[in-house]
């Protein structure tokens, strides 16, 4: 029964909004929606991951964290098939969710009155960017909709805000704009000229879809060649940790291969006692490496798929 309710209140306020903050959840819903992090959140409820993980994140590989997360049962949180505007630049970073539906004449006058008396300012394409923060990664569903969510305006305003790029199921425009904002990359379907028209904002900071993909408020986003992968924020940590040992064994694998000490097959299955043993020793020599323990390791080898 309190799942039943739970989940009756969600899709009410997913749909017809009550909050005083137009469009988004209540702080109590994200918070048990999003109940398995428990670290530092933002006011409003969303995790936040703390700056070391995002910096650790730019160090490891999306096909690692796919594999890391489809062993542990969350089979989707991947999307690929996305235009970019450059290939060198990943996007990491928090999400920060925004959804947008067909536009209804009443549900538009219905909205926008609301956030005049709230005092948001703009339109509802500004309420998302107004919330980013520093390490937020504006995260939008428009359902891959011809119409752009942004221009090199607004993504001037987003990279001032976030320091950040973006993952838009759906358009944006003016291309060579958007290259001249150093640092700023924009994962989408597709760029156009079309400006946005015939959708509405009906979610600020709530679960969205990213194709097949799932994303909640505070999700760690890593974007890059290989495409999109949200991390829920209560698995950054595992995802991450996990990552780093698999570049680290790959090194210390392919060491020994050089130097015929082990053969491929062996350090490229289950490792024996004395491999284990001898990466042990190998990390204690090797400064740059991050260090485990015996404990560790043998936790990071027993759901070895890679």
């Amino acid at each position: 029964m309190k799942f039943k309710l739970y989940f009756l209140a969600f899709a009410v306020v997913l749909l017809f909004p009550l909050t005083l903050l137009a469009q988004t959840i209540p702080r109590e819903e994200l918070i048990f929606l999003t109940s398995e992090w428990k670290g530092e959140r933002f006011a409003d409820g969303r995790p936040k991951l703390p700056e070391d993980l995002l910096n650790r994140a730019k160090s490891i590989g999306i096909e690692e964290v796919w594999q890391i997360l489809n062993n542990e049962g969350y089979l989707y949180q991947y999307e690929r098939n996305w235009k970019m505007l450059h290939d060198d630049v990943t996007v990491i970073g928090r999400a920060l969710t925004a959804s947008y539906m067909p536009l209804r004449p009443d549900l538009e006058k219905n909205i926008s009155g609301r956030a005049a008396k709230d005092g948001r300012a703009g339109r509802h394409l500004h309420w998302p960017i107004n919330m980013l923060t520093q390490g937020d990664v504006y995260v939008a569903d428009n359902r891959g909709r011809v119409g752009s969510l942004m221009g090199d305006n607004l993504a001037n305003a987003i990279y001032r805000n976030s320091g950040n790029g973006v993952v838009f199921d759906g358009f944006a425009r003016d291309v060579e704009g958007l290259e001249e904002i150093k640092g700023f990359n924009a994962f989408v379907r597709d760029f156009a000229p079309q400006f946005l028209q015939g959708v509405l904002l009906m979610g600020l900071n709530t679960p969205v879809t990213i194709g097949q993909a799932i994303v909640l408020p505070g999700d760690l986003v890593i974007a890059g060649k290989a495409g999109v992968v949200f991390i829920p924020a209560h698995m950054a940590e595992l995802v991450i940790s996990t990552a780093e040992f698999i570049a680290s064994k790959d090194r210390f694998g392919h060491e020994m291969i050089k130097n015929g000490r082990y053969k491929a097959d062996q350090v490229d299955t289950q490792w024996s006692d004395e491999i284990k043993k001898e990466y042990l020793a190998w990390l204690a020599k090797n400064p740059s490496e991050k260090k485990i323990s015996r404990e560790q390791l043998d936790k990071f080898m027993l759901k070895r798929t890679w």
